[in-house]
C-alpha cells in the first residue's frame, strides 16, 4: 500500500467527518433562498412582503407587532411548531384558508420542506 495515498486518503476522510453538519446548514440557507427569500428574512425586525421568520418555531402565528398580518393569520390560533410549518409550507391555504401567501402554492418535497424548517430553527 502506498502510504501517501493511504495518509490522503485519512486526512480527507477526516475532514469529511465535519462537512455534514456545515452542509446541512449550507442546504437549509439555498432551500430558503430558492423558496422563501422572495418575500422573507429570517433577520429579526426585518419585514418585506411577508413578515421576518425569526424565531418563527414557538411563535404565535400573527402575532408580529410591526406587520401587517391577514385577518386570518392572526386568528387562526397556530402556535408554529414543526408539524404545522411543515403542513402549511407544503400547502398554506390548506392550513391557514384565506392567508396572504399567494403566489405560493408550496413545496411538494418532504426532504427540502424539512430541511428549511431546520434552519429556520438554527437561527441563522
Amino acid at each position: 500500500m502506498n502510504t501517501r495515498f493511504f495518509a490522503l486518503g485519512l486526512v480527507g476522510g477526516l475532514t469529511c467527518l465535519t462537512c455534514p453538519l456545515a452542509l446541512a446548514q449550507d442546504d437549509g440557507q439555498t432551500a430558503f433562498n430558492n423558496s422563501c427569500r422572495t418575500c422573507h428574512t429570517v433577520k429579526e425586525g426585518d419585514n418585506r412582503q411577508g413578515p421576518n421568520l425569526a424565531g418563527i418555531v414557538g411563535r404565535k402565528a400573527g402575532s408580529l407587532p410591526d406587520y401587517n398580518y391577514s385577518s386570518s393569520m392572526k386568528q387562526s390560533g397556530i402556535t408554529w411548531d414543526e408539524a404545522n410549518l411543515d403542513q402549511f409550507i407544503a400547502n398554506p391555504d390548506q392550513v391557514v384558508k384565506g392567508n396572504s401567501m399567494k403566489p405560493y402554492g408550496g413545496i411538494t418535497d418532504a426532504a427540502q420542506r424539512k430541511t428549511i424548517i431546520e434552519f429556520l430553527k438554527s437561527g441563522d
